[in-house]
């Protein structure tokens, strides 16, 4: 009996290492209220919150699992209007917990790889699907490089008329990538143009990448916008660093 109690505490114990994951807060530094949301890619579960209402100098953890890979992201100028919940940007579908649905475009993401067992992470700040707000990831503790990934700058205010993106009253919300504006393969690197080789930067692709340097740009922006971290670290996503 003692020897199936030992075999039994090791498991466990095995299995609360395994287990560790990340707390991952979200601080809202904009002056005005967001609505994070989040999606878990396919091989993960989505989070037990997928929305909720952040205003303006508030922040909320969220404890995620490990293994675990992902995105956040932030809705901005949002309402609810005769029971219907709507957004200017990143809408996921008229709700405020987005519960697996992924964000409208354009929109600043903030992926992730959460590893287990303390293994290495990976993370970055994409404007890829385009820009709504700017945004950061700083890694809490940890090891390695673990460096901040972000996107300080205010895209929209620099974006080109043909990626400008406009609520109903006229005003400049988001900046779309080419991709999302035109969808010609070679701005969204798919068909004859599904490699690296093959699908290099565009002057659109540098226009983000002179406004935030550490974030994709475009599918291919590995080197830039690639972060790691090892050691369990916890994480702050910043909007409006």
């Amino acid at each position: 009996m003692a020897n199936t109690r030992v075999v039994i505490s090791l498991s466990f114990a095995f299995f609360l290492c395994v287990a560790h994951g990340a707390q991952i807060t979200l601080t809202n530094k904009c002056g005005y209220t967001v609505w994070p949301g989040s999606q878990a890619n396919a091989n993960s579960a989505q989070l037990s919150q997928t929305g909720f209402e952040l205003p303006s100098g508030q922040s909320k953890p969220v404890d995620v699992p490990a293994p675990w890979s992902g995105k956040f992201w932030a809705r901005t100028g949002c309402s609810n209007n005769n029971g219907v919940f709507s957004c200017a940007t990143a809408d996921c579908g008229n709700h405020v917990e987005c519960s697996g649905a992924g964000e409208a475009t354009p929109a600043s993401l903030m992926e992730f790889t959460i590893a287990s067992n303390g293994g290495q992470d990976f993370y970055d700040v994409s404007n890829v699907d385009g820009f709504n707000l700017p945004s950061s990831i700083t890694p809490q503790g940890g090891s390695g490089t673990c460096n901040v990934a972000s996107c300080p700058a205010n895209i929209n205010a620099a974006c080109p008329s043909e990626l400008q993106f406009k609520d109903s009253g006229g005003s400049v919300v988001g900046c779309k990538s080419a991709c999302v504006a035109f969808g010609n393969p070679e701005y969204c690197c798919s068909g004859d143009h599904n490699t690296p080789a093959t699908c290099p930067s565009t002057n659109y692709s540098q226009f983000f990448s002179n406004q935030c340097p550490n974030a994709y740009s475009y599918a291919y922006d590995d080197k830039r916008g690639t972060f790691t971290c090892s050691g369990s670290p916890n994480y702050v996503i910043t909007f409006c660093p």
